[in-house]
């Protein structure tokens, strides 16, 4: 046997230090300092140094027991039988020795059958019920004593507080796992993250989370669920043959079981469980880190026995990680089609969920604070499926002195068009929309939509390719387009090339409000479009209004009236729209009408009931453009109401209380009358 040198003992001393700390974490405080696959890379090293140095294993090795001590708020439980861990495969090789080791134990040559169970990532528990009601639940804890958490448990809707049929033993004892489902933990965490309180890492630390709060009223507000995945009994004659038959008895009794469970005959159908379970695991709605197989039979369970921690005859082979650790080095902002100013983390490099990642998303600056990430910390990464990878962890205990912190610039790395955030957004916006290169397409098609400069004929792909190309770099380039030019690009004709000249050159004379909403004013809609342009007449009115008279306009709050001065204060902004005039645009000025003087001033409208013509949207910013306030619901006050089909109760009120009522015909004739209400 060779002799363990000082170096190996020291490592030994130092992983035991180290795991003992992490279970410490995860287990009570229920913070972890790395995620799952370190963990598991440093108690492999363990148990290999202890194989290779047996005079170094130690009764009190982390290796020979499952958790950690226990909170003594809780109050301590017994288990009447272990609740061991599991061993882990790694690789199909290592899932290939876990069967070969089980075949030579019972002495077969045939194929055994094992249970496939998804390893769902949350927390183990045990429910006792005596004479067929919950009497106690209980943690995992150390395997052998755990926390007593019935006031919780019983919190949990998909836990039977008394058993169905009549078939069970008078005490049962079922294990299984509780979880949180992806889309309650998304909410948990927004909610905690907008009332400003810690958020939760992933799923199974919410889950943990959840079941030790102290007041179970808080528990029970917790998206928690239950799945069942093993059955203890202390009558053993009405315990069946095999595992799965126990699982059926289970679900008889009124649990819920994983509906991803089958059954394998030999190693190779475990094989094919794995990569077809794989493959769903990114579309399935809760978390699961791996596949649990288990011997099927319970007398050969017995035969094969235990060894100090676990079962031999059941493993967990676990799926590549979703969550690993590594260091900031830089910290760019993107800019987004749509101006959105984004923090990107680049990482050293570290494989997760997959792949190598060195990019990660640190969303916006209000992240950044909650994190307090810094350049040069050490983090979280997680990545699941095709999700983009993002920072969910900062471990401050690893901070080096040098460590700088994150600041959003103050100018577009883009354009060096200002950078501006308003107050209340989470978000910051490159200014720059015209001119800033990473929102041209963006700004193109908006520009050109229907509703704005209605350019026929100019589509996404089209702009695309005239982007691409270098043929277009903003909007005032569209009207210099030539049809020899647009007909020599790929699958554009003559006629296509002549009908899209015809269509931008029929954009030259917008109404001013279409050219205000075609500018891509960010919450400058059409309905804010046409009051401004009616309030102020002019665009140069509007591009000099202040604050406060901006906000004299309906609807124009401070956020939109700092949007429009945003705008209009950006030199790159000044220098397209300058650029438009100098190729022929010219919108249309308006005449200024006093809101007392518009047809419909001080009168409240009501729609009710289906349009044909128009959305219920389009009739109501009609209606408000000619002065009307469009209210919800009828009043002796309503001044009338425009009822499309299936009217309702509007209609029956307006009627009761003698209020006007029109047909949508009646509408579009009175939009007519003044202009079409536009």
């Amino acid at each position: 046997m060779t002799k363990a040198t000082a170096e190996i003992r020291q490592r030994v001393e130092q992983l035991r230090s180290d795991i003992e700390d992490h279970n410490y974490r995860y287990y009570v405080l229920d913070d972890p300092r790395v995620p799952d696959a370190e963990y598991d890379r440093l108690f492999r090293e363990l148990q290999d140094l202890e194989a290779d140095y047996p005079d170094l294993a130690t009764e009190d090795s982390p290796t020979r027991r499952v958790g950690s001590s226990i909170d003594t708020s809780f109050a301590e439980v017994t288990h009447r039988i272990p609740m061991l861990s599991l061993d882990n495969a790694f690789s199909t090789e290592e899932l290939e020795d876990f069967d070969r080791r089980i075949r030579d134990r019972l002495g077969t040559d045939g194929a055994v059958e094992y249970v496939c169970e998804p390893k769902l990532d949350g927390l183990a528990v045990s429910l006792h019920y005596e004479q067929g009601t919950l009497t106690r639940a209980a943690t995992r804890g150390d395997g052998y004593t755990g926390e007593d958490i019935t006031a919780n448990i019983r919190t949990i809707p998909s836990i039977p507080l008394r058993l169905r049929g009549e078939d069970y033993p008078d005490l049962v004892e079922v294990r299984g796992e509780v979880y949180m489902p992806l889309a309650g933990f998304n909410k948990l965490n927004e909610r905690l993250a907008e009332q400003g309180e810690k958020t939760f890492v992933n799923p199974r630390n919410a889950a943990a989370g959840s079941l030790r709060q102290k007041k179970s009223k808080v528990t029970a507000r917790r998206p928690l669920e239950f799945c069942a995945y093993s059955l203890a009994v202390t009558d053993e004659s009405v315990l069946p043959e095999t595992h799965w038959d126990s699982l059926q008895l289970v679900q008889g009794w009124g649990f819920r079981l994983n509906p991803e469970m089958r059954k394998a005959m030999g190693v190779k159908q475990c094989e094919e469980a794995y990569e077809a379970l794989m493959e769903k695991r990114d579309s399935l709605p809760y978390e699961i880190d791996g596949i649990v197989f288990k011997v099927n039979r319970f007398d050969l369970q017995e035969q094969l026995g235990f060894v100090s921690r676990a079962p031999r005859w059941a493993i967990a082979q676990k799926f590549p990680a979703q969550e690993e650790m590594t260091t900031i080095e830089d910290v760019e902002f993107q800019v987004g089609r749509t101006g959105a100013v984004t923090p990107v983390a680049r990482l050293k490099p570290v494989f997760v969920g997959g792949v190598t990642v060195s990019n990660a998303t640190l969303h916006n600056m209000d992240e950044i604070r909650r994190l307090d990430a810094h350049i040069g910390d050490t983090v979280f990464i997680r990545r699941a499926g095709d999700v983009i990878p993002k920072v969910v962890k900062v471990v401050l205990d690893k901070r080096p002195e040098n460590a700088r912190e994150v600041t959003l610039p103050e100018h577009c790395p883009v354009c060096d068009s200002d950078i501006v955030q308003i107050e209340g957004e989470a978000v910051a916006r490159c200014s720059g929309g015209l001119y800033c290169p990473a929102q041209r397409k963006e700004a193109i098609r908006h520009y050109a939509s229907r509703k704005a400069m209605d350019i026929e004929g100019l589509g996404d792909k089209l702009i695309d390719v005239l982007v691409d190309e270098g043929m277009v770099n903003t909007v005032a380039d569209l009207y210099h387009l030539t049809k020899f030019q647009l007909s020599a690009l790929e699958r554009m004709g003559d006629k296509s090339a002549a009908n899209l000249v015809a269509a931008i050159d029929r954009s030259r004379e917008p109404a001013l409000w279409r050219f205000l909403y075609a500018l891509g004013i960010r919450e400058v809609g059409e309905a804010t479009a046409k009051a401004l342009a009616s309030h102020f007449g002019t665009l140069d009115a509007i591009a000099e209004a202040s604050e406060e008279q901006l906000q004299s306009v309906p609807d124009v709050g401070p956020i939109v009236a700092g949007h429009i001065q945003s705008f209009f204060d950006q030199p790159h902004n000044q220098e397209t729209l300058k650029a438009l005039k100098d190729a022929g645009v010219a919108w249309k000025e308006e005449q200024v009408v006093a809101k007392e003087d518009l047809p419909l001033a001080g009168e409240t409208w009501v729609l009710t009931g289906t349009l044909s013509d128009m959305t219920r949207d389009e009739a109501k910013q009609k209606l408000e453009f000619l002065g009307a306030k469009v209210a919800g619901s009828v009043s002796k006050k309503t001044a009338c109401v425009v009822a499309g089909e299936a009217a309702g109760s509007k209609l029956d009120k307006a009627e009761k209380l003698g209020v006007p009522v029109l047909d949508e015909e009646g509408l579009t004739q009175l939009l007519s009358k003044h202009g079409g209400g536009a």
